[in-house]
């Protein structure tokens, strides 16, 4: 029998429909998904923003630029200086995952005071086209940084242990990725191998359904996709959803149609894409961050037979690191 697709949101997307800004001292987030820390809030921002009306992007948008001068702010001041209302105001910090307005300017306060720690200025990650080879690496690992910060900022920590958990306890392993997502799908599926695990790749649609077809309540089903969206991705992930198999989203869009059919969301950071950057670099490093934590996480869960299959696998190929003629050969 399946199971009831999931609503967006929750209870945030709900009241966010409704309208009503909710003044009880409830959560009207996620029920016990703790708000994100101050570090988090920026890129809180840069992940939802997307999927927010225009005038919560405006809120969004100034509370990120202006962490200080926002949290001086009454929920009507806020509202004045976007030109919103304070119902969109409050509907904004729910969705960005705090219970009110309240506990909004207390995390920008928090990340008001982080930014005047003495860190060093934002470096611009935009590469023009002839920029030097050296200003190139510089911007590259400046954004990849701040990708990954991001990532670790805004990854929900009960949703990652309990992706661990359903892993590490399970019978077999199904990872849905195409382009850019298949390569990261590849990388986990040789990880979790490694350690003894029964794990599966795929990147052709029509194997990726028939796979999941034949998955069951103890079997685990990961689907990675930045955008939220790839139909040939969240198929798969549906139909081993309805097949009552754990379900794992890896993506930058917690909003998106992936999420209705994931039991557990793991959140990458959303990065600006540019002419000669494309988002698929940035949303790969963010991948690969949260699958190495969901292998780290599996590999202590499971250390009594992960280090032994561990081993010997390094044994298995050891010999294809050595020179199989220790001497040398001259090239003519």
């Amino acid at each position: 029998m399946s199971r009831d697709v999931k609503e967006i949101f929750g209870t945030a997307g709900a009241a966010g429909a409704a309208g009503t800004p909710g003044t009880s001292g409830k959560p009207g987030g996620l029920p016990g998904v703790t708000p994100p820390a101050p570090a988090a809030l920026a890129a809180k921002v840069r992940t939802l923003a997307p999927s927010m009306t225009r005038s919560m992007q405006r809120v969004a948008e100034a509370v990120a630029a202006d962490p200080a001068g926002c949290a001086a702010l009454t929920v009507t001041g806020l509202a004045e200086l976007t030109g919103t209302s304070e119902a969109t105001v409050v509907r904004t910090s729910r969705l960005l995952g705090y219970p009110g307005y309240r506990d909004l300017r207390l995390a920008l306060a928090g990340l008001a005071a982080q930014q005047q720690s003495g860190r060093s200025p934002a470096v611009t990650a935009d590469i023009a086209v002839d920029d030097p080879i050296a200003d190139v690496v510089a911007k590259l690992a400046y954004d990849e940084q701040q990708t990954l910060a991001d990532t670790a900022a805004g990854l929900d920590m009960a949703q990652l242990s309990a992706a661990v958990s359903a892993l590490a306890a399970a019978r077999r392993i199904d990872i849905y990725g195409v382009g850019a997502s298949g390569l990261v799908a590849q990388d986990l599926t040789q990880k979790l191998l490694r350690i003894g695990l029964i794990a599966h790749a795929h990147s052709d649609p029509h194997l990726a359904v028939t796979n999941a077809v034949q998955l069951r309540a103890k079997d685990v089903a990961v689907a990675i996709t930045h955008s939220g969206s790839t139909g040939d991705v969240i198929e798969p992930l549906r139909v081993a959803f309805e097949r009552g198999a754990t379900t794992v989203a890896i993506t930058g869009r917690p909003d998106g149609p992936v999420s209705q059919y994931a039991d557990h969301i793991l959140t990458t950071s959303t990065a600006r894409e540019s002419e000669l950057r494309p988002a698929a670099m940035s949303s790969r490093t963010s991948q690969l961050l949260v699958v190495d934590c969901l292998f780290i996480g599996v590999a202590q869960r499971t250390y009594e037979t992960a280090a032994p299959a561990l081993s010997a696998s390094y044994e298995a190929l050891a010999h294809r690191h050595t020179p199989r003629n220790s001497g040398t050969t001259s090239r003519r």
